[in-house]
């Protein structure tokens, strides 16, 4: 049982993608704030130490099993949340998965696969998140975009694809529902984050840099956090997040 105070309930932060890193930083961040957190991932068990520990700091959340790519799987997992828990506030499609082949190389099954959680995933999940917002006319929109949404890098043509597409994506839904009150962001996150994985595969750039000369997930959920508390006379759509030390 947690001792914090309690906090005023502000709707539902949905973060699609909420692994062990910046999904769960968000969700985290949000449910200090108020928010009930809804998070998903192809296996929802995976999710519960993040859901004990918003519990935990006075939060409350859910965790729903939700393959982003299945159009009905959206479809009734919004559906659910609005009817059981509450009325969808901010959206995060944080989900992700990249293929590294020389272009010559590439199998097709892979740049589909690719091409599928980054952009169609995205593309059903805004949409679905716009549906329900439109009826209400607010609502925020984050999808937490690459450097691969920008500029493409040698046998990373899938993953650069599907940023790009979900880049163009954003700026469709921005130009559609700014004006219907619906704060729609595109979050490029430039460089490596404080994840297992990437310490993993990049230990040379933890061993080089400072603590903070990484991206580190909690200070990614604060951005995103201050991104849907501006005020809309000045809402900015895309935003580059990079460490101090990232070149570029």
């Amino acid at each position: 049982m947690s001792n914090s105070n309690p906090v005023e309930e502000r709707g539902v932060v949905l973060v699609v993608g909420a692994g062990v890193a910046t999904g769960a930083a968000v969700a985290r961040r949000f449910a200090r704030a108020g928010y009930v957190a809804c998070v998903a991932r192809r296996a929802a068990d995976r999710l519960a130490p993040l859901v004990s520990q918003i519990e935990a700091e006075g939060g409350r959340a859910h965790a729903f099993s939700l393959d982003a790519t299945d159009e009905a799987a959206v479809i009734q997992t919004v559906a659910d949340i609005e009817r059981d828990v509450g009325p969808i506030e901010v959206a995060v499609y944080n989900a992700a998965i990249g293929a590294r082949h020389p272009i010559a190389e590439h199998p097709a099954a892979d740049f589909e696969r690719v091409w599928r959680v980054d952009a169609f995933g995205a593309f059903l999940v805004g949409r679905e998140a716009a549906r329900v917002m439109l009826r209400r006319e607010r609502g925020a929109i984050i999808f937490t975009g690459a450097t691969a949404a920008l500029r493409g890098s040698a046998q990373l043509a899938a993953f650069a694809a599907a940023k790009h597409a979900q880049r163009a994506l954003a700026q469709s839904m921005a130009r559609e529902l700014f004006p219907r009150n619906i704060h729609v962001i595109h979050a490029v996150i430039d460089g490596p984050i404080d994840t297992p994985l990437i310490r993993s595969r990049m230990p040379e750039v933890f061993e080089q840099r400072p603590p903070d000369g990484v991206l580190a997930p909690d200070d990614i959920a604060e951005t995103y956090f201050a991104l849907v508390n501006q005020k809309r006379s000045a809402w900015t759509h895309e935003v580059d997040l990079r460490p101090w030390k990232e070149p570029w």
